[in-house]
């Protein structure tokens, strides 16, 4: 009896202590303390961002996301040095418009689902200078000027889906006649850029391509509408990796000899 007594008031291990009961040295005073949003104050959607960068995990990060955002904003409306200033440059495409040149760069995946719209609005404003995406980035955009993209699930199965002439991004659902549509539609304007190139010597860049469909779509659903109508540069070297490259390569059986010079747009960007 007297032995278990003795060892019930036994000693926690001294490496056991260290391990769990360490001493911690002092927070610096300045580190920001763990809090969100008290929802007791009403909704107000600046004050719940500006939480995010307390509330710790990703939120933090979308927090200091946009701080960097912020910074690249108040940069923008700092007025240009006379030095900065681009007066030889006849181009208003590729003419230094701010202090702080800012670029948007996206997937396609962000076209076909409803970000396109989150897209569009920063270009018909103006809050960008350039943006850079892939082919399926251009297409989408114009395709939904089309036809619409609907919800589907992610578990549709894509053999299922695809012998009913429907194809699956994710859990987007885009009817194979929309591509029809956009071959219908973009042949005439492929004839005509060729007709000009030979005509006229045009040379024509991923970019001027872009903006010259951004203005034959003539739909302010459309990003690169706004991209045309306001001279925002759109970059996308990859051009024919997509229904678009498909539409080249129809179009250089039906009608070829359009050149898209790839190094010319890599010299403009």
């Amino acid at each position: 009896m007297n032995d278990n007594k003795e060892n019930s008031h036994a000693e926690v291990p001294e490496i056991v202590k260290n391990a769990v009961l360490v001493h911690s040295s002092p927070i610096p005073i300045e580190t920001p303390i763990v809090k969100g949003y008290d929802w007791n104050k009403g909704i107000d959607y600046h004050a719940l961002l500006e939480t995010y960068k307390s509330s710790g995990f990703q939120a933090s990060n979308f927090g200091l996301a946009v701080d960097q955002i912020q910074q690249m904003i108040n940069a923008r409306n700092i007025p240009l040095e006379d030095d900065e200033i681009d007066s030889l440059e006849e181009d208003e495409f590729i003419r230094r418009k701010s202090s702080c040149t800012i670029f948007l760069g996206y997937t396609s995946n962000m076209v076909s689902c409803g970000i396109r719209d989150t897209i569009r609005f920063l270009v018909q404003h103006k809050m960008i200078d350039c943006i850079v995406t892939t082919a399926g980035g251009i297409e989408e955009d114009l395709i939904k000027c089309l036809a619409p993209t609907y919800i589907g699930d992610f578990n549709l199965e894509g053999k299922s889906l695809r012998q009913r002439g429907i194809n699956r991004i994710g859990n987007l659902l885009v009817p194979n006649d929309n591509y029809c549509l956009f071959e219908d539609w973009v042949m005439p304007i492929l004839d005509t850029m060729l007709a000009e190139q030979q005509k006229r010597g045009t040379l024509w860049t991923p970019s001027k391509v872009i903006t010259r469909l951004g203005r034959e779509i003539n739909n302010e659903d459309s990003i690169y509408y706004w991209a045309a109508k306001n001279n925002i540069p759109v970059f996308s070297p990859a051009l024919t990796d997509g229904s678009l490259g498909d539409m080249m390569y129809f179009h250089s059986f039906k009608n070829p000899g359009l050149i898209i010079d790839i190094v010319s747009g890599f010299n403009l960007l």
